[in-house]
């Protein structure tokens, strides 16, 4: 897959701008604020349909400044080869309206059909927050990852979160009225079960089948100096959902909401033993999170035969030379396909993306 042109229009802070790529790398630099990683956000919406910023879409429409003024829509279209025939994805949100994503001038009816066709791995400086955050972050970038493959998966997710808004509901009603019916809570055990434990042998799966892959890629980057691990960290290793539900029964009437349940599932990252977020340097915990991107995306590959197009934001902060020589090495055997990166620093940006390659283009922002 290879993007190979990208139209903005009151996007962010850019009110009109337009980019042709190399099928390679693609580099944007500037200062700090003139928008590199916004364009990154734009090509990342161009994959799924969302900012990996965590911004609301109408939050990303141009907002008024002392040289314009405020917009009332943003524009987003992408010019993809697939290997075999040129397609457009046009996204447009306007402010008084829902977004519409758009293959080919037919809108989807669901934006969740469009994840797949264009898949895409980001490493920025925001993956801290995996490492950092509660369980829920991970968990959301644990869905990610295998719903950009499986799209069952992501039915099963939907159908599962909102069983839980449902269960929860009616939780909370019963203490209001000072009422409980056992029964009528039960209604949303089955599907809770069926759906939950889909989702549990998926994720369970997939991070069998990428551990070895971290592994290997965390070994090349930090030239062998530690031993990282991914932990699958779930209620449902130690016992089927049905018993978690009805052993928690009287828990969930006082708490009002379902407290047990793969909504609860977390990864625990571990070096030599420990938790990353306890004993980790910030350049070991960069050097893991880019490892597990990779992996990801090696997967992706394996599974859809698709290469993802990959988004490097900032990737040079953090880590000293000899990762950064490893990282570009890396990626030069990996053949990991198109590549858009951003740095503040031009000569640095030039040195390190001719090593890998001739046929690349750098953007001044």
């Amino acid at each position: 897959m290879t993007i190979q042109k990208l139209t903005l229009q009151n996007f962010k802070n850019h009110l009109s701008k337009s980019f042709e790529f190399s099928p390679q790398i693609n580099c944007f630099v500037g200062n700090n604020g003139v928008g590199k990683t916004n364009v990154l956000d734009a090509l990342h919406y161009l994959s799924v349909g969302k900012s990996f910023l965590g911004n609301t879409d109408l939050n990303n429409i141009h907002t008024s400044t002392p040289l314009s003024v405020a917009e009332d829509f943003f524009t987003i279209e992408g010019e993809i080869f697939d290997g075999e025939k040129e397609n457009i994805i046009k996204i447009q949100q306007p402010k008084e309206a829902k977004k519409i994503i758009k293959k080919n001038d037919k809108s989807y009816d669901r934006i969740a059909d469009h994840i797949g066709f264009l898949p895409s791995v980001i490493i920025s400086p925001y993956d801290s927050n995996l490492i950092s955050d509660s369980g829920e972050s991970r968990r959301k970038f644990l869905d990610a990852m295998i719903s950009q493959t499986d799209s069952e998966y992501l039915f099963n997710l939907i159908q599962y979160q909102k069983t839980v808004q449902q269960r929860n509901a009616l939780l909370k009603s019963f203490a209001k009225n000072r009422y409980f019916d056992a029964e009528s809570l039960e209604i949303y055990n089955e599907p809770l079960i069926k759906f939950g434990t889909k989702i549990f042998e998926k994720r369970k799966e997939f991070i069998h089948s990428i551990l070895p892959l971290i592994q290997n890629y965390y070994e090349i980057i930090s030239n062998g100096k530690e031993k990282v691990s991914v932990i699958y960290n779930s209620d449902l290793n130690e016992e089927s959902f049905e018993n978690l539900l009805n052993k928690n029964l009287e828990k969930d009437r006082i708490l009002t909401y379902t407290s047990k349940g793969i909504h609860k599932d977390d990864l625990l990252f571990e070096m030599n033993g420990n938790l990353l977020k306890k004993i980790g340097s910030q350049g070991q915990q960069k050097s893991f999170l880019i490892a597990l991107k990779l992996s990801q995306m090696n997967r992706i590959k394996e599974i859809t035969g698709k290469t993802p197009i990959l988004l490097l934001d900032d990737i040079f902060d953090k880590l000293d030379d000899s990762r950064v020589s490893q990282l570009i090495e890396l990626v030069n055997q990996e053949h990991f396909g198109q590549i858009f990166i951003t740095d503040t620093h031009k000569e640095r940006t030039e040195n390190v993306v001719r090593k890998i390659t001739d046929e690349s283009k750098i953007f001044e922002i």
